[in-house]
């Protein structure tokens, strides 16, 4: 015993399925055109970055991670006597951004800004680093002022509890030395 479906679907319906199976078909695939030399705008330059002049200063701060905060505080005071290459500034700011030694964020940053503005091409082989580190020391110093911030608030929030706290007691007190009068007897001078 065999079944056999025959469907009639009515032109209208399937009119639009051909066509979207028809314009998938025949979609084109974009061409990429040359763009052509460069403007001759001064403003415009190529840079070419040098990824391996990165490395040393990443294994820098898997160094720095491991050190006590008695030896990031002599390395700090190592590296800001030496001359300020963009790899020392950028060592240096690694220094000053540990959290287990006396943390500077705001002048970790400087130090990343010069190297970002800086012009060398050691400067600007390191700008990714500099610029990821700037980017971190940047959103932590925004979570410290606001910290900052929620912190004294919260101090004048437990201040004025406190005055609050102390308004009733001293209300409470008030309330108790009054001289409780029996239910039947009135104050005088008071309208019948």
């Amino acid at each position: 015993m065999s079944f056999r479906f025959h469907l009639q679907w009515p032109g209208r319906v399937v009119a639009p399925f051909v066509m979207l199976l028809t314009a998938c078909a025949t979609t084109p695939i974009p061409v990429h055109e040359d763009p052509g030399p460069p403007p001759s705008d001064a403003s415009y330059r190529t840079v070419r970055v040098d990824e391996s002049a990165m490395l040393p200063l990443l294994g820098y701060l898997q160094l720095i991670q491991r050190m006590t905060p008695h030896e990031l505080a002599r390395e700090r005071s190592m590296l800001t006597a030496l001359p300020p290459t963009p790899a020392m500034q950028i060592r240096l700011a690694i220094v000053l951004g540990q959290p287990r030694g006396p943390v500077d964020l705001t002048r970790a940053l400087s130090l990343l800004d010069s190297v970002l503005k800086s012009t060398d091409p050691v400067a600007t082989s390191v700008n990714p680093l500099a610029r990821t580190l700037s980017v971190q020391y940047g959103e932590r110093l925004r979570l410290e002022l606001q910290n900052d911030k929620l912190a004294q608030q919260l101090k004048d929030s437990q201040r004025r509890s406190g005055e609050l706290q102390e308004k009733l007691d001293a209300l409470a007190d008030v309330e108790r030395s009054l001289t409780v009068r029996p239910a039947g007897e009135r104050a005088p001078g008071a309208l019948r």
